[in-house]
């Protein structure tokens, strides 16, 4: 027969820690997908807040009424969902990229719904997307998440978090800057073959006037560059270098300015 006790300060602080990890795993990619039971998520959240309880000393806290331990609650849930943010928003620039594409080869209006994000996604976005979540799987993406969560209870002790808006937003405009710069060079040869297509194209309408080259050129576009997304498969394990080098960027500035 287990005969557990515990204090009513240690259930406290491990609800605090549950509350972290939870929101971190609602706010994280690869953990917080849609199509993963609400119950699963629950269940390794709690399972992990176990393993982090025993493993790393948690510091005192003080408060003095229900309402005061509910603003730390508020306060932690807050802390993991900034953290698991940090490296969602980093998924996006695939689906800037995949967007772009399609705006060049002539796609941009078909468009499906993604089970996993609820959203409306054009068809490269979604192949970019899943194409190169499971190269950062493979490459350990799961693990570095785990990772900086298990450090963020070392750098920022429980309630100790410190919200400094300034270097998130300044993390926020430096993110910007490397999601339109990562989205352009995704997309570079689609756009390369692109320009050069369009360019015999436009000799073509010069030296033939009688060819309707609107409508060779849309045919064209699609196979171009169905073809050109096919020969640059081999680029892709670089893509999926660089996002999971920004989210370790983006993880890492949120947890400084936090702490």
């Amino acid at each position: 027969m287990v005969n557990f006790t515990f204090s009513m300060a240690e259930l406290e602080t491990f609800l605090l820690i549950v509350v972290r990890v939870t929101c971190f795993m609602f706010a994280a990619p690869f953990f917080g997908m849609n199509d993963t039971p609400r119950r699963v998520k629950i269940g390794l959240g709690v399972l992990i807040s176990v393993v982090i309880y025993r493993t790393i000393p948690v510091g005192e806290f003080e408060y003095n009424t229900v309402l005061g331990y509910s603003v730390l609650v508020l306060k932690e849930a807050i802390t993991g969902i900034l953290i698991g943010y940090s490296a969602a928003i980093c998924e996006a620039i695939l689906n800037f990229a995949g967007h772009l594409v399609d705006m060049e080869i002539g796609l941009s209006m078909v468009s499906m719904f993604d089970p996993v994000s609820r959203q409306q996604v054009t068809i490269s976005g979604s192949y970019y997307h899943y194409v190169v979540m499971l190269m950062m799987l493979i490459s350990g993406l799961y693990q570095f998440l785990l990772g900086a969560l298990t450090e963020s209870f070392r750098l920022i002790p429980l309630t100790k978090a410190i919200f400094n808006s300034e270097k998130i937003l300044s993390s926020m405009a430096v993110f910007l800057v490397d999601y339109v710069t990562i989205g352009f060079r995704l997309c570079l040869p689609v756009f390369a073959a692109m320009i050069l297509l369009n360019s015999i194209l436009g000799v073509l309408a010069k030296v033939s006037p009688q060819l309707n080259m609107f409508a060779i050129g849309i045919q064209t576009k699609i196979l171009l560059g169905l073809a050109v997304l096919f020969l640059t498969v081999g680029m892709l394990p670089g893509a999926s270098a660089m996002i999971l080098g920004e989210i370790r960027k983006m993880v890492t500035v949120f947890v400084e300015a936090l702490a």
